[in-house]
């Protein structure tokens, strides 16, 4: 005979249904970042198209005659619609073949070096950037409203304020032109990287202060939450060391935004790099987006964004993930 069960009693949930649904959030986010960057790819395509000239002209030797340009047009498909070549290369995408420059190189060959050092230079300014927004963040937090935090909130606004050209020129003249401590430039060694550790200090410095900025207002704004929470006044009032009620009571539950809105910067991060390896001539991809738009390559410009868009997309749908496990644990 089966027991009855008393009226609003129901059965403990098992663990997939728990996790099912956080699991299905994560799901359309990640469908959801691969259509934008569909439609970002199909922007790309559409704009090299409208810009004045095209990669045939543009990579010809001078003096080429009208019907030269137009059989290298025919050879290199620019004759065909613009849809079509988008599909075509598209279509490569899920085999790694970003397609051929209009100099008859694979993308891939041409990415394969300037792309890990410009993944070098973001993750080191990402990481730097993320411990400095997470002390300065932190140290305020425990001071709320008075001359720390006020001192904090200013010089993080100011530092996010400025453009990464503006930074990148002011340490270029503090370290490099007055004092002669870094190297103004870059020099790239046989393998395609910078000769000494030196020459990255200024591009990963331009970087990383103007993230800190932002950053560390991401962090103290999600610290300012999780202060107002009952547990949290309930162990001030306890008499707690403040670094104990910061560390065990308001970052685990500041977690999940703090993570989502770091990996959310990392599409502005990834933009000032380009800027910053120009002008320090860091062999990144800032160098052969440049050269790629000026040839009008309209493959190798979509393999740059498109590298850039797919790891901007890990990122946040790790951050994705992070919240959704910290929000699970949180709601056991």
């Amino acid at each position: 005979m089966t027991a009855l069960r008393p009226a609003g009693v129901h059965p403990p949930r098992s663990v997939p249904a728990r996790v099912l649904p956080g699991a299905g959030r994560v799901a359309r986010q990640a469908a959801r970042r691969l259509l934008m960057l569909l439609v970002l790819l199909a922007a790309v395509f559409a704009a090299v198209e409208i810009l004045p000239g095209d990669a045939a002209g543009a990579t010809s030797d001078r003096g080429v005659t009208a019907a030269d340009l137009t059989a290298r047009r025919a050879a290199m498909g620019l004759d065909r619609p613009v849809a079509e070549r988008f599909w075509d290369w598209m279509t490569g995408l899920p085999t790694g073949d970003l397609g051929t420059t209009a100099r008859g190189q694979h993308v891939t060959d041409v990415l394969a070096g300037p792309f890990p050092n410009t993944l070098l230079l973001g993750v080191l300014a990402l990481a730097l950037s993320t411990a400095g927004a997470l002390a300065l963040g932190g140290w305020a937090a425990l001071r709320p409203g008075g001359r720390t935090d006020r001192t904090v909130d200013t010089l993080s606004t100011a530092a996010f304020a400025l453009p990464e050209f503006v930074v990148s020129v002011s340490l270029l003249l503090l370290l490099s032109q007055w004092t002669g401590w870094l190297p103004a430039v870059t020099l790239t060694g046989a393998d395609g990287r910078p000769e000494s550790w030196t020459m990255i200090v200024l591009p990963l410095l331009s970087l990383t202060l103007p993230q800190i900025g932002w950053n560390t207002r991401i962090v103290r704004g999600a610290l300012a939450d999780q202060a107002a929470l009952p547990h949290v006044r309930a162990a001030v009032l306890d008499g707690l060391p403040r670094w104990r009620i910061l560390g065990h009571h308001m970052l685990p539950g500041a977690l999940p935004a703090v993570t989502v809105g770091i990996a959310t910067s990392t599409g502005m991060l990834l933009g000032g790099t380009v800027v910053v390896e120009t002008l320090f001539n860091y062999p990144g991809i800032g160098a052969v987006l440049a050269g790629a738009i000026t040839d009008r390559d309209t493959p190798l410009v979509a393999g740059v964004v498109a590298a850039a868009g797919a790891t901007i997309s890990l990122l946040l749908l790790l951050a994705d993930l992070v919240r959704t496990t910290a929000l699970g644990e949180q709601h056991r």
